[in-house]
């Protein structure tokens, strides 16, 4: 067994449902840490530590700011991709140029947002995976485990790729290599594309948009367009029938809504940008009509927008009432 010395340093930033999960599976051989940036978050993890489903809970550190992770031999990404730049800019010129981040973000466009954060030389490894995760309490989730973890190289080394996917094999966690991750990451994005703005919209767990005919034709076009899109960039995605794809990944979460929908809930940001407005972006440089993924993208704006304007509306009649 390696001694204590020898553990792996490993920077989370993000203890949502997926920072928590990976969290949770690397603290077995890892000395990790985490950064979250809500102190509700942040607190119970230091007191209860991390849990997956019924097992034991397994204690982390929990930073305080960005310096503490500044010593971590591997950095984990889990916030939402429109928060990259703001998570990461406290990071610039600090961290060890052989550390490599590690993003398994949805959506396109991460590792542009994390070059622009912390220079172009900084080794970025971009995965998938399709590991579900849902919160029960601040630190906890509930999860199949039943997913799988790819590891791409773009800035990384083929062997750093490999040390952090045997990592995550000796955490409890499937973890594989490619050579090239593009159509896996647009893999990713006909999933998501088809069924995360989707769930968040009908207020519904991901499981029951096959179920219903009406929300299973909408997705299937959503995923065949976004396929389409795929295409003209000439990626050769890893599945032959999109609609069967999307089946096969919903079931792995299919009693869980989509983290677009907590989203809208909690007034957070949505990923639509980087999610469906990534495939109308791309459609039209390549000339690809999107029009299921362009209503997709302006539904979820007005619904944000509205519920800005119902919250807007409520915390202003409480003020009136309290003063």
């Amino acid at each position: 067994m390696a001694s204590e010395s020898a553990r792996p340093r490993i920077g989370i930033i993000g203890a949502g449902a997926m920072g928590t999960l990976f969290g949770f599976h690397l603290a077995a051989d890892c000395d990790v840490t985490m950064l979250d940036d809500n102190p509700q978050t942040a607190r119970a993890v230091e007191r209860e530590g991390l849990r997956v489903n019924d097992e034991p809970a397994r204690r982390v550190r929990v930073a305080q700011r960005a310096r503490d992770l500044y010593g971590s031999q591997m950095l984990f990404l889990f916030v939402k991709a429109v928060d990259t730049l703001r998570a990461l800019r406290a990071f610039a010129g600090e961290l060890d140029p052989a550390a490599p981040v590690i993003s398994l973000q949805n959506g396109i466009g991460n590792e542009d947002a994390i070059k622009t954060a912390l220079g172009g030389a900084v080794p970025v490894m971009l995965g998938i995976t399709t590991e579900s995760s849902q919160t029960v309490g601040p630190g906890h989730v509930r999860s199949s485990e039943e997913g799988n973890t790819i590891i791409g190289t773009t800035s990384a080394s083929s062997t750093t790729a490999r040390t952090v996917s045997e990592l995550l094999t000796r955490s409890g966690l499937r973890a594989s290599v490619v050579y090239d991750i593009r159509p896996h990451l647009w893999g990713k994005l006909v999933a998501n594309a088809a069924v995360n703005a989707l769930s968040a919209l009908l207020d519904c767990d991901a499981g029951e948009i096959p179920r219903d005919p009406n929300a299973a034709r909408l997705a299937e076009a959503l995923a065949e367009e976004t396929a389409g899109v795929a295409a003209a960039l000439r990626i050769n995605l890893p599945f032959v029938n999109p609609w069967q794809y999307v089946t096969e990944v919903v079931a792995l979460g299919a009693d869980a809504k989509s983290s677009m929908a907590y989203d809208l809930e909690s007034g957070h940001p949505s990923e639509i940008d980087h999610i469906n407005g990534a495939v109308v972006a791309f459609g039209r440089r390549t000339g690809t009509p999107t029009p299921y993924n362009d209503a997709m993208v302006r539904l979820i704006k007005a619904r944000e927008a509205m519920l800005g304007h119902s919250r807007l509306g409520l915390e202003t009649q409480q003020t009136d009432r309290a003063g």
